[in-house]
């Protein structure tokens, strides 16, 4: 089948993506027998149980493949089959494997600007990051930092806003705080630091034991749904909300760019629409399973708690003195923080006149 056509085919699929919520039952594929035979290893920072996050990278693989009649093939892999699930950039980088599927806030200490590439504290909702990627110039910001890393990075999944955490004890002021160690990454994990809590970093497979032994006093991972399925709930009782350091968390597909290069425009188009893909896809996934799944948690003997004004208002405060302090000491950081600001002032303008007036009416009035 001659280029075109298959070009004409991946429009088509990427049209399928954007307007009918990629809809992962429906296998379009074509004729490639003149492009050549690829075969990929992905590393990931997920353990295979969980079937959200760790399905967004898996639904790359499915739709490589489905796409290209098995020519281009991507075997996924669990944090520590190759390498450990903190670990993902530097294995990409460095050609262990041809791309991984994680975090960038993971790797803040290589770059910090690159917490921007996931979330930070009281930041932008899933639709607005995906906003920012696609439209406000994200994207070009995130392949101009991936560039010295030899990478290249494509959004490819969200979980949108996340919860609070898990705490062995309940927390009302500020001075509860101090002195916890808590599994929490990113700026989330500095801004928590200045609030007097002892951040680590650890990998989803790594937490429960951590918590259940008392090696931590909390921990955060995403929310309920995945949440329960690593046990979290058997290990402290008390759920907080809102996951005010997380409110639209992105997972992003690195690519090495060496063999990025290497791939035909047409693998490098479908690579693009399959990650496309796997970001809105694993966003509705959360949204139709968290709810069912806290439900379960509350029933079962989770005690779900608000975060109290008192740790917010401190919690924002210290994250803006943060971001503010890390400009004058980083030029980088800089130019990233003060593009992405701007943005987010006009997003908020706007979504507190369409979002935020619908919800705040409409959700407490379905809810009497």
């Amino acid at each position: 089948m001659k280029r075109r056509k298959l070009i004409n085919h991946i429009a088509t699929a990427t049209t399928v993506a954007t307007l009918a919520a990629c809809n992962q039952t429906t296998t379009q594929s074509v004729s490639t027998d003149s492009l050549p035979s690829v075969k990929w290893r992905m590393t990931t920072s997920w353990p295979r149980s969980l079937d959200t996050i760790f399905g967004g990278a898996q639904t790359i693989c499915d739709r490589v493949a489905a796409m290209t009649n098995g020519r281009f093939t991507i075997t996924s892999y669990s944090a520590g089959e190759i390498v450990g699930g903190l670990e993902v950039l530097d294995a990409v980088q460095q050609g262990t494997v041809q791309c991984g599927h994680t975090a960038s806030y993971y790797y803040v200490g290589k770059n910090s600007a690159l917490a921007f590439g996931t979330s930070v504290p009281f930041g932008l909702t899933a639709q607005q990051q995906n906003a920012w990627y696609y439209h406000g110039g994200g994207l070009e910001i995130m392949h101009k930092l991936y560039s010295d890393f030899n990478i290249i990075n494509f959004p490819a999944g969200n979980s949108g806003v996340q919860m609070g955490g898990w705490f062995r004890q309940e927390i009302n002021t500020v001075s509860d705080l101090n002195g916890l160690s808590m599994r929490i990454p990113g700026f989330g994990g500095e801004v928590m630091k200045k609030l007097g809590v002892n951040a680590q970093v650890l990998p989803g497979g790594e937490i429960y034991l951590a918590l259940e032994r008392g090696a931590l006093d909390a921990a955060e991972w995403v929310g309920p749904y995945d949440d329960q399925k690593l046990g979290l709930q058997k290990a402290a009782k008390y759920y907080y909300y809102p996951g005010w350091w997380e409110p639209g968390p992105t997972f992003e597909v690195q690519i090495n760019l060496n063999e990025w290069n290497k791939l035909p425009k047409e693998y490098q188009e479908v690579l693009k629409t399959v990650a496309y893909q796997a970001n809105i896809s694993m966003l509705a996934q959360y949204d139709a399973l968290n709810g069912v799944a806290l439900a379960e948690l509350i029933a079962g003997g989770t005690e779900l708690r608000p975060y109290s004004q008192e740790i917010l208002q401190a919690a924002q405060k210290a994250a803006v003195e943060f971001y503010e302090e890390k400009a004058t000491q980083d030029t980088t950081f800089k130019e990233v923080y003060e593009q992405w600001k701007k943005f987010r002032e006009q997003i908020y303008k706007w979504n507190t006149i369409n979002e935020l007036s619908f919800a705040q009416f409409t959700f407490n009035n379905s809810l009497k």
